[in-house]
Order: C-alpha cells, then structure tokens, then sequence
C-alpha cells in the first residue's frame, strides 16, 4: 500500500481555522509590520466591496506548508506571518464586534479562535487555533486570543510582542475607519473572509520533507529572504536530536546582528565574498549560492558545524562594527572606521578574511584599510571597483600569517592601488569644501588631520589612541573667516564677492574646544587668532603663532609642517589648504607626488 506523503489542499480561511497550528520555536519570530497588515486587510476589503447581485469573488492570498505532528496538531513551516495576521484579524473581529454590538457575537468564530481538541488519552484539551512556541513571542497571541489586552514590560519587549500587539490594533483602527458602528457590515465582512478567502495548504509527513517542498514551492528562494531559507536548509539536513542546539545558535547569530542594526543578507553576502573570493553575488542570488555551493560549506553534513562557522564570523563582523577586534579588544583604526564608514561595509570583506591574524598583525591591517578606505571615498571610486579588489585580495590575506606575509600583501596589493589614486587624493584635497562630503566625514578628516599633529608632538599621550577626543560635543568646528562675518571682516577680507566661497573651503575650518569658540565672535582674525593659541589641539593652536619648542624635538618637527598666519585672506585659506593637502598625504599614509611634498 502507498502512503500518501503530500496532501495539498484549496482551504477557505474558515477551513484553515477548524485545524490546529503550532509554529516551531526554531522558527523566526513575528516579523509583519503595519504596512503588510494593512496591505493585507486592504486587499481583502477590495474584493470584498466589488461584490454585487451575480457576483462571486474569491480572493486568493498564497500557500502554505505544514507537516503534521503525531498529536495531529500541524507544525507550520512556511506561513506563519500569514497564519498569526489572519489569527490576529479574527480576534480583532470578534472584539470590534462585542464592542459595538454587545451579545451579539458570532459562535463560529469563537471557534476558529479556540476550541477543544482530544489527547490520546481521549481527554478533552482546550487549544488555541495558533500556538507560537518562539520565547519571542512571550504569550501575547495568547492573551489576545483570550479578549485580553496583555499587559507588557516596555523595558523588555521583544519585536514580536511590539509586531503583534501593533498588528491587533491595526486592524481595529481598520475596522473602525470601514465600519464605524455598523455591526451588519462587520458580519459580511467576516463571512467573506471566512468563505472567499482562499490559500492552499501543502501538508506533509516530516518536517525535513516539509522544508523541501517550502524550498521548491518557494522557486529555490527567487525573491524571498534567503536568511530565511538558508536557516531551513540547516534544519532540513539537521537531525532532530540537534534541532534545540541549532535554534539556539541561529538566534544567537540574528539577534548578533539585531542589536548593531545590520542587515542579515548584507552580511552573508560579505561572509561569502570573504570566505569564498566571490567577486560578484547580488543579495538575491545567495540562496542559490548556497544551494550550488554545498560541497564548499559542508552545511549538509554538518549543519552545526556550519552554524558555528557563520557565528564565529558574525562574531567578529559586529565587534567591527562597534570599532573592536574579533576577540572584542578596542582597536582605534576600528573605531575610526566608524566616523567614516556610515552605511558603507565594504572594509568589511577584508577584515573578515584576515580575522584570523595575530594582535599586532591584524592592527596594522585595519590601519592600512582604514587609509586606502578613506582614499576611495574621498577620490570617489566607484564602489563596485574596490568592493571587487576586496573580495579579489580576500583569499590571498586568508594565507597570511605573519607580519613579514602581511607586508608583502600590502605592499603587492594596497600600495599599488594607493599610487594609482595618488593625483586625485591631491585635488580632492586642494578642493575639498565641507560641502564635498557628509558633514561626518567633514569631522573625520579634521580629527585625524587634529590628531595626527598632537601624535607626532606629544605621542599618544596628547593625542589619544581615540579619535573621539576630537570629534565629540565638546568639540566644534571653527570657520575661521566667519560664516556670518561682521561689517569689519567684510571690509579687510580681499575678495569680498566670494566670500561665501572661500569661508566653506577646508583651508579655513579647523577643530576648536567648545569652551574657546563659545568666547570667540564672528570678528577679524587678528583677534580670534589670541585664541586659538590657548587651544590644545597643535594645528588649531599653530593658527596663533608658532608651536616649536627648543631644537630637533617633536614639537619642532612637525611645526615645520605647520604654517602661522598674522593676517587672514583669501591667499591665507589657499596656502593653509595646500599645507593641509601635504599634512592628509602623512596622515593617511600616501605616496604623493613630489609636487604635492614641497
């Protein structure tokens, strides 16, 4: 005899609801946010409203896979969004309509929320339709499918209670905007919900042969969220004695990567790049990457093993993030990287593949990433040219394994790149305005520029292996020839017609301590410049008069890269940039042109 291990089935929504549901704690927690909800409930109402006298409208809204669990409630593998929203619309129904009819309930829909179910005892067991076994979801759907509004710790919500409590209320607000008080309409509604409404259910025998059939139904994960599917390839290869373990270790890989605010695919996609030297892969192509890929990622004999490897990198992708090495140590280049990243991760390919370096090894590399990083940026390469030396060099870093190796990698790799770039880094410079970039990066250039000078003058005594001594709230930029000049500035300034250029120009912004600018105002230079000589940042300081102190000492070395100025023109801001320009190609460690060093 042959067992039918598929059963596909075209349900209405009042057929769906005369069965029981629980979804799996490994699977992720409610995720629809208002917009969906909406979407949802606007679509069906759509269809709904067009009905007339000879018209028939159903309403179809996709399929689910569900496979059935030896005390016949049915685990869902794929749906649950869907399921919890109608769930939720159902108690949302039932307490609009008490609420504007009271007693005048509807005795089916009781039951699609909650009835008795029998044990293999034959004893009677009271079940809710929708079951979700995540922690995430701390009973919420429960107390709701109860006609009870739960009451919720707000300094320890989860994003599922925050989806499912604003799924409820969105609703409600739907009905009350459709229906106000009209108890009859609310009736109809329901009944075309309830009949009209259609899905198909896919029913299986085991959760592995579920998970396949949600892989094909679904296209090989074309369009849809390839963390999701790639978290079912593990747990359809996995065997059910390791299910707990690797829920566990996939919630701890996407709440990782919650808490920075990353997105998911972003950091497969770099994984990949890194890990495989894969130099072209759209977000929308990584499930099938994997699919393809098997063989290389060993996720089918060894799912665990797997999880464990994608863990270990997310690990350090988000210690990176938060400006630290992948043990979790402070690393300053790190922490730079992340006033002048913003949203870009590229850099990140890199660091993953070389995660693997000793301490004093993996330094130097984020300090030559984080200049030849800042070089693309301020040059404006095109993105998808560096990200492609990143994931071209990724396999080669794999292989270092000593400082000796790591130089010889900079030097055949990064050097060669930061050559080519040489010439525009220097017009970037010699024209860059602080309109030129993100008034963030605007920051980070002054505050490196700020602290490399204070480094070669007093060590990182005086300046700090943090660049957030020159960048936080106590710390502002200084337009030197003022944005808002006064009648005597505008009279000595030698170009008065373009002021307003020259005032946004780098050669005349500098870092000042919040407590010296607060005592200075929008008058003549002559007057500012007493003040700057009190700050202790040395390039802001060297605007007042010269820094050196006695001969052949720090102090002296780099003040003859500094320029002292008595009055302050047009000429003033050019030569204070070009000097600018000569200090950027130090501090960012660039070969420049002999031209450009003089």
């Amino acid at each position: 005899m042959t067992v039918q291990t598929i059963e596909s089935k075209d349900l209405s929504v009042g057929d769906l609801f005369s069965s029981f549901y629980l979804v799996p704690d490994y699977q992720r927690e409610y995720v629809w946010e208002d917009k969906q909800v909406e979407q949802l409930l606007q679509d069906i109402y759509t269809e709904f409203s067009a009905l007339g006298p000879g018209v028939v409208s159903e309403y179809f809204i996709g399929s689910i896979v569900v496979c059935t669990r030896e005390d016949g409630v049915l685990e869902l593998i794929d749906g649950q969004q869907r399921v919890t929203t109608l769930f939720i619309i159902l108690c949302a129904l039932r307490d609009y309509l008490n609420n504007i009819a009271p007693g005048e309930s509807i005795e089916s829909l009781k039951s699609q929320i909650a009835s008795y179910d029998v044990d293999d005892q034959g004893r009677d067991v009271f079940r809710f339709r929708v079951d979700l076994q995540y922690e995430d979801s701390c009973g919420v759907l429960q107390a709701i499918g109860k006609g009870e509004m739960p009451k919720v710790d707000k300094s320890n919500q989860t994003r599922s209670v925050t989806n499912i409590l604003n799924a409820y209320h969105s609703v409600q607000t739907f009905l009350r905007n459709q229906f106000k008080d009209d108890a009859d309409g609310v009736r109809k509604f329901y009944a075309y919900l309830n009949k009209k409404v259609k899905l198909i259910r896919v029913k299986t025998v085991s959760v592995a042969h579920a998970l396949k059939i949600f892989e094909t139904i679904n296209d090989r994960g074309v369009g849809l969220d390839s963390m999701d599917l790639l978290k079912n390839l593990m747990f359809m290869h996995a065997r059910p004695e390791e299910f707990e373990i690797l829920k566990k270790q996939w919630k701890k890989l996407v709440d990782a990567l919650f808490t920075v605010q990353e997105n998911p695919l972003r950091f497969l996609r770099y994984f990949i790049v890194s890990e495989f030297g894969v130099d072209r892969l759209r977000m929308d192509e990584i499930y099938e990457w994997f699919v393809r890929n098997e063989a290389l990622c060993g996720y089918k004999k060894e799912p665990l093993k797997f999880t464990d490897w994608l863990n270990d990198a997310v690990t350090a992708y988000t210690n990176f993030l938060r400006g630290k090495d992948a043990r979790g140590r402070p690393n300053r280049y790190l922490e730079n990287m992340r006033y002048l990243s913003g949203s870009a991760r590229q850099h990140l390919i890199l660091l993953l593949a070389g995660r693997h370096l000793p301490e004093d090894c993996f330094n130097e590399l984020c300090r030559e990433v984080e200049n030849l990083f800042f070089a693309y940026i301020v040059t404006r390469e095109n993105t998808r040219e560096f990200e492609r030396n990143f994931a071209k060099w990724a396999p080669r870093l794999r292989k270092v394994q000593d400082r000796k190796q790591l130089d010889e990698f900079v030097k055949v790799n990064m050097l060669p790149e930061k050559k080519k770039l040489v010439t525009r880094f220097e017009l970037a410079f010699r024209e860059m305005t602080e309109k030129s970039l993100q008034k963030y990066r605007i920051r980070y250039v002054l505050a490196k520029l700020t602290q490399y000078v204070n480094e070669q003058a007093l060590g990182s005594q005086g300046a700090s292996v943090d660049l957030r001594n020159f960048i936080h709230s106590k710390v502002e930029i200084e337009h030197i020839l003022p944005q808002q000049p006064d009648e005597e500035v505008l009279k000595a300034f030698d170009k008065p017609d373009t002021i307003d250029d020259y005032v946004h120009r780098l050669g005349n912004l500098t870092l000042l301590e919040k407590s010296i600018n607060s005592s200075i105002s929008n008058g003549l230079f002559e007057k500012k410049r007493v003040e700057y000589y009190k700050s202790g940042f040395l390039l802001t300081k060297s605007l007042g008069g010269d820094i050196s102190v006695g001969k052949n000492t720090a102090f002296s070395r780099i003040a003859q890269h500094l320029e002292s100025f008595e009055s302050w023109n047009s000429k003033s801001i050019e030569r204070r940039q070009a000097m600018l320009t000569r200090l950027a190609a130090k501090t960012w460690d660039m070969p420049m042109n002999s031209a450009a060093q003089g």
